[in-house]
């Protein structure tokens, strides 16, 4: 099967650009730029150039040993987005994009962040390319949770807007970032980091994260000299696992298999609807609005999810499953016991759902697991959780 859409900026039924006309115009001059740069030998080279240099790329495919013995069944690959500078997945698409915002003369740049790490790798961006004011809109409540890295942001020379309006999470986040874009289109540049939001936002994000699954498809074929029976990663707006299974899609041996915190699972209970400005499923309450949600990691802290992950859970390519947060700790601790890293809250709920599905499998069958950030941002929340129970 293909991934094509019938129009553009749709997957399917999942998709378009539901925004006010002036923003429809700004988005159109974007999908422009995207479209003219994307495929530029000269913007291929300088993207390339940071993420070998500046990020470290390509990170390693690293085989869980002492995981996959203890579960028993396939082999247990771990791809390491922790290991990039910043910590997190979240850096290749901020690289991407404000190396396009460069060339379309932005000053200004926004962005929205949960968990932190797309704030970070936002003012990371902003710090080596220079000359453009940053600022990053964060929910007042992770603001205090993820608080280490709201101080790292303003290191980097961010200011941070903490938002208070709704129940402080990503979501209000979002909404604040848009609403500074509809009053400030005509100087600032929206980098948004997850393959959410209106077109072009979830064809470019895709675009810049496919690295991940580029990457280790080539990887495990070195290792294994056949394709992974799953690729699993952690889903809330979707841009790690969009990135993770974008070189997969067409091979349908392997599955797709994203996971969600059970406390949002938007994939797995929503229904259609449009919420910032795009079509996809959507968590609602009895009055049609989106639904509070929360999670222990802030970055899965979403009531809505990217249009094509949408697309691909309704055309049945994908799987997608939900793991307690509880669940999440216990795979947070064993990884850190018995690897020795460290995994975010976000990427600990792949680990989690990996751990049942390897115990499925074959010992000659492998899964990749994308670790999309390591857990510094979130020792000091679990130490609290910890000390609590």
């Amino acid at each position: 099967m293909t991934n094509e859409t019938v129009e553009k900026g749709y997957f399917g039924d999942f998709g378009g650009s539901f925004v006010p006309p002036d923003l429809k115009n700004v988005l159109g001059v974007l999908d422009e730029n995207f479209e003219k740069y994307k495929n530029d030998p000269e913007f291929i080279e300088e993207f390339n150039y940071y993420m070998k240099e500046y990020i470290g790329r390509e990170n390693p495919l690293t085989f869980a040993e002492n995981l996959s013995k203890q579960v028993g069944g396939a082999k247990i690959y771990l791809k390491r987005e922790d290991l990039n500078h910043t910590g997190a997945h979240k850096i290749n698409n901020a690289i991407g994009q404000i190396l396009l915002a460069k060339r379309m003369g932005a000053t200004r740049i926004i962005a929205e962040t949960g968990a932190g790490q797309h704030g970070v790798a936002t003012a990371t961006a902003c710090s080596i390319i220079g000359g453009m004011d940053c600022i990053i809109y964060m929910g007042k409540v992770d603001t205090e949770r993820q608080a280490l890295n709201v101080f790292r942001m303003e290191l980097l020379g961010a200011k941070v807007v903490a938002v208070d309006k709704g129940q402080g999470r990503l979501k209000d986040a979002v909404d604040a970032a848009l609403n500074d874009l509809v009053e400030n289109y005509e100087s600032t540049f929206y980098l948004l980091g997850s393959a959410v939001g209106p077109h072009p936002f979830p064809t470019m994000v895709k675009h810049f994260q496919s690295i991940i699954s580029e990457e280790s498809k080539r990887q495990i074929l070195e290792k294994e000299g056949k394709l992974p029976k799953a690729v699993v990663a952690c889903a809330g707006g979707g841009s790690n696992a969009i990135g993770a299974f974008a070189h997969y899609i067409e091979e349908e041996s392997v599955r797709l298999i994203g996971v969600e915190p059970a406390e949002a699972p938007s994939l797995t209970e929503g229904v259609p609807a449009i919420i910032h400005g795009f079509k996809c499923l959507t968590l609602l309450d009895e009055n049609g609005e989106p639904k509070p949600t929360y999670s222990i990691a802030a970055g899965l802290d979403y009531p809505g999810v990217g249009p094509e992950h949408s697309y691909l859970k309704t055309t049945k390519r994908a799987e997608y499953v939900t793991v307690t947060g509880q669940e999440a700790l216990e795979a947070f601790q064993l990884l850190s016991k018995i690897e020795g890293i460290i995994p975010a809250l976000e990427s600990s709920h792949a680990i989690a759902y990996a751990i049942k599905l390897a115990g499925e499998l074959n010992q000659e069958d492998s899964i990749i697991v994308n670790l999309s950030g390591r857990g510094d941002k979130d020792v000091e929340q679990v130490f609290n959780m910890l000390q609590t129970e």
